[in-house]
């Protein structure tokens, strides 16, 4: 523990590594979990199924556990 699963539009594999290791060091820092307990997965989406493929069956569905939508902060 923690999972985290993102989704995301296509990005350069220099990219995700360089965000999943921020990440994962916010994670030990803030959320004080080990490095053992954490796991991390980036799931790219192509920009025309993002509607239909993570909008419409992840987040719509999922609102009310949602943190910030579309940059609004929900907390």
């Amino acid at each position: 523990m923690p999972y985290i699963r993102m989704k995301c539009w296509p990005k350069d594999e220099a990219v995700k590594k360089e965000f999943v290791e921020k990440l994962n060091a916010l994670l030990l820092d803030t959320w004080g979990c080990s490095q053992q307990g954490v796991s991390i997965s980036i799931e790219e989406v192509a920009k025309e199924d993002w509607e239909e493929q993570v909008v419409k069956k992840e987040i719509l569905p999922n609102i009310d556990k949602m943190m910030i939508v579309s940059g609004e902060k929900k907390y």
